[in-house]
């Protein structure tokens, strides 16, 4: 098994070339691949670490799609099975000139939504050091909140790092206090938490980061780190037992799509962790791809190789050679 593992559900969509434009007056969009916990794997993968990325797809062209695409940029597929049962998910994200893109979704029942805890059953943990865990994938059905939890469970016996992004997608939700209630009990499951400043309001009702931090720090003796993303203001990180900090946030010539950019934030922390970074560092690398991230259009297109991310923090007065 590679070193990276996540779990979740790989989507196609479809982007609209037609900026300003709402999605039933579009004609023209670009397919790529996405998904949150997607998102993460292809970012690590370009940053030179083995991921592995376990889900089913439908044995439909979308589903072809992703298991083409998530191969071609290195990300171990051998758990990405195909349901003839199912149809692969997919969604329409607007064009804008500046604030979030609507979306519309098309994932009910989808096939990821049918994995069931038996497709665990041939997953060795074996050589894995890090496994990234999304709000999203437990939200999809009862089954994929089964699964969530015994897979959870397993990586915490097998003492992986495990590190959450509450990726909270009110949709998906029967109500907002499940939504925040399993959320939360979820979130105790892992080590690192990485809420937004807007998910720590939802979630426990307050915008201050340090109350949001200590909010998941005392609820779980597993929880020893919370990085809670500022967004333009950076991020504000503390350690259980220890001082907090805040890292700045880059500055961004424009903002072309935000979609992503938290999944890039992840992507920047964990490559960093799996390189045994200092926890300050690991969280600069993060601020930078979310940085990269805005400044493309398609979920993932803007995560950088590492020589990327290299020129970029060499033209950035306040790192120069670091990376």
């Amino acid at each position: 098994m590679a070193e990276f593992l996540t779990i979740g559900e790989p989507l196609v969509v479809l982007a609209s070339q037609d900026k300003d434009m709402s999605l039933d007056e579009a004609s023209h969009f670009e397919k790529f691949l996405a998904g949150a916990e997607m998102n993460v794997a292809v970012g690590i993968s370009r940053l030179e670490h083995e991921a592995t990325y376990l889900s089913k797809v439908g044995a439909d062209p979308f589903g072809d799609f992703i298991i083409e695409a998530a191969g071609k940029v290195g990300i171990d597929v051998s758990h990405l099975k195909k349901d003839s049962k199912y149809l692969t998910g997919f969604y329409l994200k607007e064009l804008v000139g500046s604030g979030d893109p609507a979306v519309a979704y098309f994932r009910k029942n989808s096939a990821a939504a049918n994995f069931e805890v038996a497709e665990l059953e041939d997953v060795d943990l074996t050589g894995v050091k890090l496994a990234h865990l999304s709000g999203i994938f437990p939200t999809l059905s009862g089954k994929t909140l089964e699964t969530f939890k015994l897979f959870n469970a397993r990586l915490n016996e097998a003492k992986i790092l495990t590190v959450f992004d509450p990726n909270l997608r009110p949709v998906l939700w029967k109500s907002r206090e499940k939504m925040i209630a399993v959320t939360n009990e979820l979130a105790r499951g892992s080590q690192i938490i990485l809420p937004g400043i807007n998910e720590g309001e939802i979630l426990m009702g307050s915008r201050e980061p340090e109350k949001i931090a200590d909010f998941y720090l005392n609820q779980s003796d597993l929880t020893h780190t919370v990085v809670v993303k500022l967004g333009a203001d950076g991020a504000f990180v503390k350690v259980k037992n220890a001082k907090s900090f805040i890292v700045p946030a880059f500055k961004v010539k424009e903002v072309v799509d935000t979609v992503g950019a938290g999944d890039g934030f992840a992507v920047g922390l964990e490559s960093a962790l799996l390189e045994e970074w200092p926890l300050e560092d690991a969280v600069n690398r993060a601020c930078a791809v979310g940085a990269l991230a805005v400044q493309s259009q398609g979920d993932s297109d803007g995560y950088p190789t590492k020589e990327k991310l290299i020129e970029f923090f060499n033209s950035d007065e306040r790192f120069g050679h670091c990376y």
